[in-house]
């Protein structure tokens, strides 16, 4: 049986048809319903549920076959070709053309109707093609391809459409064998070089995909733009001229969508130099190369992306990327608004009892004595909780996401290091220069940077995404650090961080911060959320001298007093998060919120992560079902965060980094905890002999 997390969580975003059953149904494969990506969380009660992306069927029997028969006796006589084919469309009125000045409205009785929809079965025709439509790249076969259907296709292309009318694709059909073959040479390479970018559980994982067929595939299609048709200044293209090729991208897309209707499969192959690949296939200077295409009849087409059904990749639901007026105002049309926050609390739930139960039973029959793994074994069940199935899904791969922001009340003098440190830090993380660059590269962590409110503006750079809230928070010590809108921001963000990198495919998600100056933010929101004094939580952070720690634990206690947060202040989370925390508390509270309604485990690392974890507890206390404290920070704080949380620390080896480096170490430990339950063998199935039950 394969793991829950090997499904595609997410709701599959294609429009739906109409008309019931117009569509295929997929047969149910072996694997469980999975928790989905928090695509309905906040829809109101009588709104129907999302459809589930399918399962992929066990065999490839049971999977209906959707292409058509292998046999040219077989297959169904192509639609003929409208004759109105190749003919231009009559002009049609635009909603956005200006009246001339003497005209007038329609009154109430002289508007007119809007135009008809089609009717349900064609309409339901489209969204099948649309939601059916598969990026092919396994299972061609060598049946050649009509050329009338491939003229319907390519017709259906070059309807697509296109700024100004400038029509900037061409279609460079190629068949010989040779030439294939020295294309996919160059795909090759690519390929190669792409795969040494990446961890090694990505590539291993990596490794089994097919990524092309352009060998296979009887056709290969070029699709060029040319950005200089039209002349000087087509319309529209003027102040943008990037949409010639998107105009090509929409050809492209009409392309893909036609040849599904045809059962036609079509593969879209990205592994090239754009310029190599160009030269290869004599284009003059001026083409570009938007898309290499691989079409051909196939056998049949999967239930769900390939990426998606390898586990490489899950997709997105669309209630993740519709918003009203404004960018962060998430709502479906017609739907109410949705709150972020209190949608992903909504999606978390308690551990499931019943997979933590068969986990245990699972552990009580292994080829060892029961308890002799001792904390792991408790580790697995609890993944297994989370996950709502036993064995649960391996922790793999993983991601860290280092939150990097400033801190005003480094103003007050509780650090040595400037405040440019921050800033130079994140510099050498993307530089891949940090211990949590070692640590991660040693377990095959991915490591992704989030500029969440460094003081300074940070360049573009590959793995870093650019949130910035604000430029560092306020000073604690004259009033709040964030506005209430700057923490929910901050924490909004974490948990799209959270969804984005389990989208893309991470199993296991690991804490990780950056900032001068965090760990006085830290003590003060330990102390908030604990009730201990400062001097019981406030640490030496990067290694201060006597006098500075003292000076470090009278700030926090007058941060405390000048936001009103000793244990009588009775404030809520979010106002004690904005009262005296930083801008990565908040995003990484938001982050293990997002885990935790992803049912994804989350490895977290010191002081600022269990300060964080406060936090998120405080808002939802089934987060922290989610949570693993990777190790023990040195900071006296994070001891009594863990101990407020009821967590176990996995290693405690003194450390007092930050960056997630703690929390990597303990990652081979979460892993290997859940091994054990996929890899070893049962006293029965390894015929080993049980304890004897009797007197001792």
């Amino acid at each position: 049986m394969s793991s829950a997390s090997e499904m595609t969580p997410p709701p599959d975003p294609s429009p739906k048809p109409p008309a019931p059953g117009t569509g295929p149904s997929p047969e149910p494969g072996e694997q469980p319903t999975p928790a989905p990506l928090l695509a309905d969380a906040g829809r109101p009660a009588s709104a129907p549920p999302a459809d589930p992306t399918p399962a992929p069927p066990s065999t490839a029997a049971e999977r209906p076959t959707l292409a058509p028969p292998s046999s040219a006796a077989e297959r169904p006589t192509p639609a003929p070709p409208s004759a109105d084919a190749g003919r231009p469309a009559p002009p049609q009125p635009s909603a956005d053309v200006e009246r001339p000045a003497h005209a007038q409205p329609f009154a109430a009785a002289e508007r007119p109707k809007p135009a008809p929809p089609f009717a349900d079965a064609e309409r339901a025709a489209v969204y099948r093609a649309i939601a059916e439509r598969r990026d092919v790249r396994n299972g061609f076969v060598g049946d050649p391809v009509d050329d009338a259907a491939l003229v319907r296709v390519l017709e259906a292309a070059h309807r697509a459409p296109s700024v100004g009318l400038t029509q900037p694709w061409d279609f460079l059909i190629i068949r010989d064998p040779a030439r294939r073959k020295r294309v996919r040479g160059l795909a090759e390479r690519q390929r190669d070089a792409y795969a040494a970018s990446l961890t090694w559980p990505r590539a291993a994982r990596f490794d089994r995909l097919k990524i092309e067929a352009i060998v296979e595939a009887p056709i290969n299609i070029a699709v060029t733009c040319d950005p200089s048709r039209g002349g000087r200044n087509p319309l529209g293209r003027r102040s943008q001229p990037q949409t010639a090729p998107y105009s090509v991208a929409c050809a492209v897309e009409n392309l893909w969508l036609a040849a599904r209707a045809e059962g036609l499969g079509v593969g879209w192959v990205s592994f090239f130099d754009e310029r190599e690949l160009a030269a290869e296939l004599g284009l003059p200077a001026h083409l570009e190369v938007v898309a290499y295409l691989c079409l051909g009849h196939v056998r049949e087409f999967a239930t769900a992306p390939e990426l998606a059904l390898s586990g490489w990749a899950r997709r997105r639901p669309l209630a993740w990327a519709v918003h009203d007026e404004t960018y962060g105002r998430r709502h479906l049309p017609g739907e109410a608004p949705v709150n972020l926050i209190e949608q992903t609390i909504a999606a978390i739930q308690p551990l499931d009892e019943a997979a933590m139960r068969d986990a245990r039973d699972h552990q009580a029959r292994l080829t060892k004595p029961p308890g002799a793994l001792g904390v792991l074994e408790e580790v697995s069940v609890q993944l297994a909780g989370l996950a709502a199935i036993s064995p649960p899904p391996l922790p793999e791969p993983a991601a860290v996401a280092i939150f990097a922001a400033d801190h005003g009340v480094h103003a007050q003098g509780v650090t040595p290091w400037p405040q440019e440190v921050t800033a130079q830090m994140v510099a050498n993380f993307l530089a891949g220069g940090a211990v949590v660059n070692a640590f991660a590269g040693q377990v095959g962590a991915e490591v992704t940077v989030v500029d969440i409110g460094v003081a300074s503006p940070l360049p573009e750079a590959p793995g870093l995404l650019p949130r910035k809230v604000a430029p560092g928070t306020a000073d604690m010590t004259e009033g709040p650090a964030m506005t209430a809108e700057q923490a929910r921001q901050a924490v909004e963000t974490g948990i799209e961080v959270a969804r984005d990198l389990v989208s893309a495919g991470a199993r296991c998600l690991i804490t990780g911060d950056m900032g001068i100056a965090n760990t006085t933010a830290s003590a003060a929101l330990i102390s908030a959320f604990t009730g201990l004094p400062p001097e019981r939580v406030t640490g030496r952070g990067t290694g201060i001298d006597d006098a500075t720690h003292a000076h470090k634990i009278d700030i926090v206690r007058t941060a405390l007093h000048r936001n009103a947060l000793l244990p009588e202040g009775g404030r809520g989370p979010m106002e004690v998060l904005a009262g005296v925390g930083g801008l990565e508390h908040a995003a990484l509270a938001g982050f293990i919120l997002g885990g935790a309604a992803l049912r994804v485990p989350v490895v977290l690392d010191g002081v600022i992560a269990g300060a964080a974890a406060l936090v998120a507890a405080a808002l939802c206390p089934d987060a922290l079902g989610a949570c693993v404290a990777g190790h023990r920070s040195a900071e006296p704080g994070h001891a009594a965060a863990v101990e407020h949380l009821g967590l176990r620390p996995l290693v405690d080896l003194e450390l007092r980094l930050g960056e997630g480096t703690g929390a990597l170490l303990a990652l081979p430990l979460v892993q290997g905890a859940v091994r054990v339950l996929h890899e070893v063998a049962t006293f029965d199935s390894a015929g080993v002999s049980g304890k004897q039950e009797g007197p001792e």
